[in-house]
């Protein structure tokens, strides 16, 4: 049997696109074509029975004409606003999307640093550990006898009707915004190009300049990918753009805080909490500037190892999943996450 011919567009880096090529299963022809031109893929469509698109990248209706033989259009994510459902759906080929555990990981990881910074939960939960003496000392809990905020923790804020700010509205930042939605806050975004407004009022978000977005937001998200434009551009001019007092969190690549400028606008009052997933070297160096300033376990700052996609390995094995759709073509059996 001949191998089902599939062309795969993606933006992201070498490493990633080795890994999806060693998860790719027995019985796939793949083309892999790297940000392309829409006139490069509608040239590679000819005998292409299946087009997967990673994370973005439009299918409008030109593709699908062009794409007179597949037999399945595979978003890998959830966000499937530039795709011409009604055109596929007219051609009879199938449409589905793959949600990515990975981003919706990093997303649970990103509302986990806002909370914490917000409640400020590093430094009461070292207050607990610590177990000082407070007060007269204490006084055995009941229905009628408690002592709410016992040590007298202060700047405790909240995030319903706060604004947050996501700088990168990828696949990750679409999971974000996602949850932000019934916490009641107003989340603005920012990413190269708009997304439509029916997929902005879907989501609940506002598109803002970055200028915009870092004077109006109450907590900034930095989800941004690596590039010579990105790396360190989260420096002090940029944070003197943001609100005084605001919260600064960072959970897309390792290389965008400038994290001298972050340690200092810290310290003197600029920004009012600090949270990174990701380092400039890594694992970190002790005289990393953030790790310093966690040295103070009153500070608000919240480091962690890396871990927002949790436990998952950067291999073929976490990318096979991926390839569900395509090994169900295969064996005949029903598409999953299908949308037309």
């Amino acid at each position: 049997m001949a191998p089902i011919r599939t062309l795969f567009v993606t933006y992201r880096q070498t490493i990633h696109q080795q890994l999806i090529r060693d998860a790719a299963p027995d019985g796939l022809d793949v083309t892999m074509l790297t940000s392309p031109s829409k006139e490069e893929v509608l040239a590679a469509l000819g005998d292409k029975e299946i087009l997967v698109s990673e994370r973005a990248g439009a299918v409008d209706a030109d593709h699908v004409a062009a794409g007179r033989n597949l037999r399945l259009i595979q978003r890998l994510g959830s966000q499937v606003h530039d795709i011409d459902l009604d055109a596929a759906g007219a051609a009879g080929i199938p449409v589905c999307f793959w949600p990515l555990e990975g981003c919706t990981m990093v997303a649970e990881h990103a509302l986990m640093q806002i909370l914490g910074l917000l409640r400020r939960f590093r430094e009461g939960s070292e207050v607990v550990i610590e177990a000082a003496p407070w007060g007269d000392g204490p006084v055995r809990s009941d229905a009628n006898t408690f002592h709410a905020n016992w040590s007298g923790r202060n700047d405790i804020r909240h995030l319903h009707d706060s604004t947050v700010g996501i700088l990168g509205f990828g696949e990750i930042g679409t999971e974000l915004a996602t949850r932000l939605g019934p916490f009641g806050c107003r989340v603005l975004y920012n990413r190269r190009t708009r997304l439509p407004r029916s997929a902005e009022e879907r989501l609940g978000v506002e598109y803002a300049a970055v200028d915009d977005l870092l004077t109006r937001s109450d907590t900034v998200v930095s989800l941004l990918p690596h590039s010579d434009e990105t790396e360190g551009s989260i420096d002090a001019a940029f944070i003197g753009q943001m609100k005084t007092g605001a919260m600064l969190v960072s959970a897309g690549a390792s290389t965008i805080l400038d994290e001298d400028a972050v340690a200092e606008a810290y310290r003197s009052g600029r920004l009012g909490g600090v949270a990174t997933d990701g380092h400039r070297w890594e694992p970190v160096r002790p005289d990393d500037p953030l790790v310093v300033l966690a040295a103070d376990r009153s500070a608000n700052v919240v480091l962690t190892p890396h871990s927002a996609q949790g436990d998952r390995k950067l291999d073929a094995d976490a990318r096979r999943v991926e390839w569900t759709n395509a090994v169900n073509l295969l064996a005949g059996r029903p598409l999953e996450h299908r949308l037309v």
